[in-house]
């Protein structure tokens, strides 16, 4: 949640007004493919990309202290296929030597995981 209010955040953007900050949101979608049959795909998407028939929206609390517009929002987007196949999971943004990243973890639907951890099986 801090990370993605960080990117979100309209300051830190080249613009200076919120509505044009290229980052709104993280999108999650699940694809077939990877070395474990689907595959996780992350990307920041400005807000015109939302769909709201298609789409299902988190978004996190405001932190206490923090003011609103202050800080970015902390939304992260999923289709509903993608929902299916990820729901009881959770979003943790995680620093290691070769890079930080957003990335699943938990996947309660997950039977088997590659070892970067961006692909996975499914329980029938």
């Amino acid at each position: 949640m801090q990370r993605l209010r960080a990117i979100t955040d309209p300051s830190s953007s080249p613009s200076p007004t919120k509505e044009e900050n290229p980052y709104h949101h993280l999108r999650i979608t699940v694809t077939s493919g990877g070395c474990h049959g689907f595959q996780y795909l992350m990307s920041l998407e400005s807000a015109s990309k939302i769909d709201v028939e298609e789409d299902t929206i988190f978004e996190a609390e405001a932190e206490d202290g923090v003011p609103a517009e202050s800080a970015g929002d902390a939304k992260v987007v999923m289709d509903e296929p993608s929902l299916e196949l990820l729901s009881g999971s959770t979003v943790d943004y995680t620093m290691e030597l070769i890079g930080s990243q957003f990335k699943i973890v938990d996947n309660p639907r997950a039977t088997s995981n590659c070892g970067c951890g961006t692909s996975f099986d499914v329980k029938d």
